[in-house]
């Protein structure tokens, strides 16, 4: 799957890749993943390459190739180089090879973790409650005491 965005010619461009790798394929992945690099760092434009590993237990690689300009960048993702390696890894993706163009850096603004799940309401409410009785009743003896000996400061 191949998402461009329009940009101009003489800007810098990145491909952005998502690669989810089966569990028993990561070492064999790691391993392309190096040779893909240096294949692609021969490339007229390139740039450099970033690469987000995914957490422990988890499968999900994020690469950032980047070029400098647009028609670089599609023709390392168009060429038969590229084409022989996804070839050779694809039995290894859990799903297709899914790249996009992106102009600038606005990849670096995106996150590409999954949004966090927010805990129910009630249970906020109740461990917030807890909280705040526990704070009331180690601190009222406290005030009691202050209080006591600085009536000014009671009214």
């Amino acid at each position: 799957m191949h998402n461009s965005k329009q940009s101009p010619n003489n800007n810098s461009v990145s491909l952005l890749i998502h690669h989810e790798v089966k569990p028993d394929s990561l070492k064999s992945y790691e391993t392309w993943l190096k040779k893909v690099i240096d294949i692609a760092s021969a490339f007229s434009g390139h740039q450099g390459v970033f690469v987000i590993k995914p957490e422990q237990n988890k499968n999900k690689y994020e690469i950032a190739v980047r070029f400098a300009d647009e028609s670089s960048a599609k023709a390392w993702l168009n060429s038969a180089e590229r084409q022989t390696l996804i070839a050779e890894i694809k039995p290894a993706l859990l799903s297709s090879d899914d790249v996009e163009i992106q102009a600038g850096i606005d990849y670096w603004f995106s996150s590409i973790a999954p949004p966090m799940q927010q805990p129910v309401r009630w249970k906020q409410w109740l461990l917030l409650s807890i909280a705040t009785w526990f704070l009331m009743l180690v601190f009222e003896p406290l005030f009691f005491v202050v209080f006591e000996f600085a009536p000014l400061l009671e009214a």
